[in-house]
């Protein structure tokens, strides 16, 4: 989905994806077209993307409900609109995760929906992870303010220490920010700029090499 700016952060992206991280792994909503966050989806006069919301019942506990706002239509499945950017080195890239892909949930995280009772929708990325060995996950990307801060908050609660990086997110409410960076604070993420000693840290790696 386009956030205004977004593109200005390829190039910080870029760099990162150059640098020797052990797993690099890029996500990207991939909807079908009638996805319940799309404002198309939805009658007047509650169907206005980015202001009209919508409350979600868990298909399987209707008593459990989220909030979400809705969308205009984006990355729809087969369209060119769901492929990640040309200009991003892709081929740094390894390990793509399609998430969004339920039509009757809202999935901001890479990891899974935001449903406990049960989970509706979920990725095999924490799995991915600990295979793997990670033990810090760093997070970039698109939007800074719901893609980017739930993949953050559920990497986080699930093990990894996290950071994210300031200079390589954008949000579509930047008036916002503050109040998502409270909510890192209290769960233990960690905000840094790409030019911080723990990015530096990461650089080294490949001198050591």
């Amino acid at each position: 989905m386009s956030v205004t700016g977004g593109r200005d952060i390829v190039p910080t992206i870029n760099e990162l994806l150059a640098y020797p991280f052990a797993l690099k792994v890029a996500t990207k909503d991939y909807h079908p077209r009638d996805h319940i966050s799309f404002a198309s989806n939805h009658t007047a006069p509650n169907n206005k993307p980015f202001e009209s919301t919508f409350t979600i019942k868990n298909p399987l506990d209707p008593e459990e409900t989220q909030e979400t706002r809705l969308w205009p239509d984006h990355c729809i499945q087969g369209t060119k609109g769901a492929e990640l950017l040309p200009e991003l080195l892709v081929s740094k890239v390894d390990r793509i995760i399609e998430k969004g892909q339920d039509k009757r949930v809202e999935m901001y995280s890479a990891f899974a929906d935001p449903f406990q009772s049960p989970c509706v929708a979920k990725s095999d990325l924490a799995e991915t992870l600990r295979t793997a060995g990670i033990t810090d996950v760093y997070v970039v990307g698109l939007a800074a303010d719901y893609c980017v801060k739930y993949t953050a908050m559920d990497a986080q609660k699930e093990g990894f220490k996290t950071w994210v990086i300031s200079d390589a997110v954008k949000a579509v409410d930047p008036s916002s920010m503050d109040d998502v960076h409270k909510e890192y604070a209290e769960i233990g993420v960690t905000v840094i700029a790409k030019g911080d000693a723990q990015i530096q840290k990461v650089k080294e790696r490949s001198v050591a090499a």
